[in-house]
């Protein structure tokens, strides 16, 4: 889910465009609007009471079995298919609760997420379970906030003063979060708990197409110099700025891309969990939904580092590159085997394992820097 997008206003131009080929929210027709206390109107209501005849003809007299993800519902995750109601019965209809009365609904999953469907109702179906064929938008953020759900994904809180993509406003400040932000990156997730390249990240065919081969390769579609895609390209900033060059420093230059680090400089030694044979993805370090921090860089453990062994990084170690200093970013996963250059000193989050801590890290390590073998 996104907060917003990750590019400032002057990076990309008309922000609100999704690229062809990519779907784009689409707008509730009246058949799909949240259904109140059962009521339905004209069309809708006969069709859906024919299919009631139908399913009590048939014997359904209860929940289908996608109603907790499984059966026909399996094919995609939770999204429900064509197929939805056995045969395609109930594909098309907006009135859930013709089969799925609240009370019957997700017994078997957490007790966080029965309690928020109990209390919002019909009106969450959609998030996890597609639009079953009515056309009515993906609610995401009926569950996905700070208060229903908090740290899932990671995000600020509004009025926090963070920074975040915001393809929305073409801002980089973050505004309130809402549906079609997350949309933007995730069109058709299936919402199974499970990430997964093809399914859970909106597919942009620009620049080299094909399909995504590492997480990184999302983020390159745009950040990069040969084309972006439509709606999102890239204006008003040189060409060797690493939002626009990216893709050439990660996979040419960067040690944490494609070009493998080998473990034998000064200051090698890592954390439990990363090796210099390791690939970063860039989420490792920028988080998009949400940071403090300029450059969407992570504000703490918890929101990158997914490398590091799960306990160390549960402690939340604060990261804050005010200043340019980013050795509490770095020393979440760099620790020196062999102390020197005052590699000792603790960074303000407590952490100690880098050189030059409190000075810019910037001068020597930037994407795209050759000299200092990149990041």
């Amino acid at each position: 889910m996104l907060r917003g997008a990750g590019c400032t206003s002057s990076v990309f131009a008309s922000p609100t465009v999704l690229p062809a080929g990519c779907r784009p929210p689409a707008a509730a027709p009246a058949t799909a609007r949240p259904i109140a206390g059962g009521a339905m109107k004209g069309g809708a209501e006969a069709r859906n009471w024919l299919f009631v005849l139908f399913v009590l003809a048939a014997g359904c007299g209860g929940p289908g079995p996608d109603a907790t993800g499984s059966g026909a519902a399996a094919a995609r995750g939770l999204v429900v298919g064509p197929d939805h109601g056995g045969a395609g019965a109930g594909w098309g209809l907006s009135a859930c609760e013709l089969c799925h009365p609240l009370s019957t609904l997700h017994v078997d999953v957490r007790a966080a997420l029965r309690l928020i469907v109990e209390e919002k109702g019909y009106a969450t179906c959609m998030g996890c379970h597609g639009d079953n064929g009515t056309g009515g938008p993906r609610r995401c953020v009926i569950c996905h906030n700070d208060a229903d759900m908090k740290g899932r994904p990671h995000q600020l809180g509004e009025g926090a003063g963070g920074y975040g993509h915001n393809f929305a406003s073409g801002s980089a400040q973050i505004g309130p979060l809402s549906d079609r932000h997350c949309i933007v990156c995730h069109d058709s997730a299936d919402m199974d708990g499970t990430f997964e390249l093809s399914t859970d990240l909106t597919f942009y065919p620009a620049a080299g197409g094909g399909p995504y081969r590492h997480e990184a390769d999302f983020c390159l579609r745009c950040h990069n110099r040969v084309e972006q895609p439509q709606g999102f390209g890239l204006q008003g900033t040189a060409r060797n700025d690493p939002l626009v060059a990216m893709a050439d420093n990660y996979t040419r230059i960067d040690r944490h891309g494609f070009v493998d680090g080998t473990g034998t400089g000064i200051y090698r030694g890592l954390r439990s969990g990363y090796s210099y044979r390791s690939v970063l993805p860039c989420s490792d370090c920028h988080n998009v939904h949400g940071s403090l921090n300029r450059a969407f860089i992570i504000d703490d453990s918890r929101s990158g580092a997914r490398g590091l062994d799960a306990g160390f990084r549960a402690a939340a170690y604060r990261v804050d590159t005010r200043g340019g200093d980013l050795s509490t970013l770095c020393v979440l996963c760099h620790s020196m085997e062999t102390v020197v250059d005052a590699g000792g000193t603790a960074a303000s989050n407590g952490l100690a394992g880098v050189h030059e801590v409190g000075a810019d890290c910037r001068l020597c390590h930037s994407h795209g820097e050759a000299a200092g073998g990149g990041m």
